[in-house]
């Protein structure tokens, strides 16, 4: 069984009116993204949970902590 490279979801790092970052209807790890990337970047989602914070949790009930370039080519 092989396991794609693809991941789960593609698509451009945004953020919202309250400060989070998202990536289409997926909630990202703050800390992660903002030492990481930029708005606009072109990620794929590697692995998506529940999101935990009932803050947030109404309009992203889903969220990704592990994700990485879109067009990364190392």
């Amino acid at each position: 069984m092989s396991k794609e490279k693809k991941g789960v979801y593609t698509g451009k790092i945004e953020q919202d009116a309250d400060g989070n970052f998202f990536c289409g209807p997926y909630l990202l790890d703050y800390k992660y993204t903002i030492s990481n990337f930029k708005i606009g970047d072109e990620v794929n989602l590697k692995t998506v949970i529940e999101n935990p914070s009932d803050i947030s949790y109404d309009k992203y009930p889903k969220k990704s902590r592990v994700f990485f370039l879109a067009n990364d080519k190392e």
